[in-house]
């Protein structure tokens, strides 16, 4: 996969179970590879001509391309914000391995490539990526 089909999609939400249960769906349903949950996170915004300050939680969805409507709807279907953040940007770049493993991972139909295994966890207590387990 060029890194030209990869997406990231920017979203919030005001509370981790609503970020959790959002980005769970949308890698339950193959819409994402992965949803990172970074928060809490300060935002600092205008909305109906008042200026909010508020705690949320950014969630970094990795999908492909293709799939921009229907993540876009049910992000806005799941969210319950009036107006959700769904801002889409375009990597310039990504290792092979990672854009295959986002790839097999959104498709329709699981797919039997080399990219599978590198994300499973190993008898060594870390991830593929390197974190922890458990």
């Amino acid at each position: 996969m060029p890194a030209s089909q990869a997406r990231i999609v920017l979203s919030t939400a005001g509370a981790e179970p609503q970020a959790r249960s959002i980005a769970r769906q949308l890698v339950d349903e193959r819409l994402a590879a992965c949803v990172n949950i970074v928060g809490p996170i300060r935002s600092i915004y205008r909305w109906r001509d008042a200026v909010e300050n508020e705690p949320e939680f950014l969630l970094l969805i990795k999908t492909r391309a293709s799939l921009l409507g229907r993540v876009e709807r049910r992000v806005i279907e799941l969210h319950s914000y009036e107006v959700p953040e769904v801002l889409t940007l375009a990597p310039s770049g990504g290792s092979a391995a990672y854009l295959g493993w986002l790839l097999e991972s959104t498709a329709s139909k699981p797919m039997r490539t080399n990219a599978s295994p590198t994300r499973k966890r190993g008898k060594t207590g870390k991830t593929a990526k390197g974190g922890k387990t458990g």
